[in-house]
């Protein structure tokens, strides 16, 4: 079974799991559930994404898959077993091709595949031999309220708590928190990828904006480039944000026309192989930016400098929004945006530099844009964070944000992954009029 990416090596979910397994309490058991295709209405329904802790721990993007490690099975077949669904001719001819079980094995490193019919009586048999199950919740800390809609994980977990009542229940999230929060070689090359085909479509549509465009059209130059390079698209909704919709954090509507004059905020990432890219420029419409967008832009820049050095092994992600903060509020004295009778009548919830940079500089990325991982930790070599400082300046008409995607190294300034992204006021300019 062929996919639009490159083949990824198993090694490198033989690794996950055996990291994952390693973690597990004795005579444990631990299950991972596809996610659904969602409907729309009458016979659409939604583009397939993965669950992405399956993916990780297998590399198989098919609906319908279950995944068990059992590292304490009596039977060794027993101890990583894959359940996918049975494909046939029919499936093949409206669907498309399923991976069999040989293709499933090539992609995971999992010896043991059964089809999806055979997981009761085979999931009974094990359940008899474990004492504890890991059960796998959404606990991410964005997570702040009861998801509306139910998931395929969701709905596993409901019968297996009512089937098994007398099996010890633990949560596998916490664990994954902590493994897929620091990438591997294989992980980070894939997100260069991602980096790579951002760049890509960034540099095409310096070339394309000019005043009067609409910011759908920019959308759509991205596209077309991520699309011709191997990726599925985006890794989020993008962002195109000409004049005042930059002060609007989530503004996703895309639809305004881009005036002479204004700057245009695109916070836009291609994905590859589901590992996603997070990149935010701001340029101006028309080509160059006046005096005092400029002003703005290199103090942003200068911010973003500052972070790169709080970015490094043994700093966590508190310290380095208390820290940015400090950063924040010096360049926002230094611009007019505060004086310091602001400064010194501050709210400490609330500080003043608040006003103008009201989000966080910097989160986990991967496989999710705002990927797994624990706030109160360290940084380590191999964690995967965005830099993005912004000031966002309604009185005047823009908003200025500057985001790229960084590896912690084990000592020194962290790897940016998007050096070859242009991000100097001057050279955008120069690219803009080339």
């Amino acid at each position: 079974m062929t996919t639009k990416y490159e083949t990824i090596d198993s090694a490198l979910y033989i690794q996950n799991r055996k990291n994952f397994a390693e973690q597990m309490q004795a005579k444990s058991l631990a299950v991972f559930n596809s996610n659904d295709i969602y409907p729309i209405s009458s016979d659409s329904s939604l583009p397939f994404a993965q669950h992405r802790d399956i993916l990780y721990l297998s590399g198989v993007d098919q609906e319908e898959t279950i995944l068990v490690i059992f590292p304490d099975a009596h039977e060794e077949k027993y101890r990583e077993i894959l359940f996918v669904r049975e494909t046939n001719e029919h499936i093949a001819i409206w669907e498309g091709e399923k991976l069999n079980k040989a293709q499933a094995t090539a992609v995971s490193g999992i010896k043991t595949v059964y089809w999806l019919q055979d997981f009761p009586v085979i999931f009974r048999k094990l359940m008899v031999e474990a004492e504890k199950v890991y059960i796998n919740k959404n606990e991410h800390y964005r997570v702040t309220t009861a998801p509306e809609v139910e998931t395929r994980e969701d709905r596993f977990i409901k019968q297996l708590q009512h089937d098994y009542p007398g099996h010890t229940y633990l949560r596998s999230n916490p664990i994954l928190q902590r493994l897929r929060s620091v990438k591997n070689k294989i992980e980070i090359e894939l997100i260069q990828k991602a980096c790579a085909i951002t760049n890509k479509g960034f540099r095409r549509v310096l070339n394309f904006v000019k005043p009067d465009v609409w910011e759908f059209e920019i959308e759509a130059e991205f596209a077309h480039e991520f699309l011709r390079n191997r990726s599925k698209g985006f890794a989020y909704t993008p962002i195109i944000a000409s004049g005042n919709n930059a002060n609007v954090l989530h503004y996703i509507q895309n639809n305004q026309q881009c005036k002479d004059g204004d700057l245009i905020l695109l916070d836009v990432g291609a994905e590859y192989a589901n590992y996603s890219s997070d990149m935010t420029r701001t340029i101006p419409v028309n080509g160059r930016f006046t005096p005092r967008q400029r002003e703005i832009y290199n103090a942003v820049l200068r911010c973003k400098k500052a972070a790169e050095d709080l970015l490094v092994a043994g700093n966590n992600w508190y310290k380095l929004h208390q820290e940015m903060g400090e950063i924040y509020t010096a360049e926002l004295l230094q611009l007019g945006l505060l004086d310091k009778a602001d400064v010194q009548n501050e709210d400490p919830n609330w500080p003043a530099y608040k006003k103008y940079m009201m989000h966080g500089t910097s989160h986990h990325m991967g496989l999710d844009t705002h990927d797994y991982g624990i706030l109160t930790d360290d940084f380590v070599a191999g964690m995967v964070f965005t830099n993005e400082p912004g000031f966002y300046i309604p009185a005047e008409g823009f908003g200025i944000r500057l985001e790229d995607d960084y590896v912690i190294q084990a000592s020194g300034k962290p790897l940016n992954l998007m050096q070859d992204i242009p991000l100097e006021a001057e050279e955008i300019e120069t690219l803009m009029n080339a």
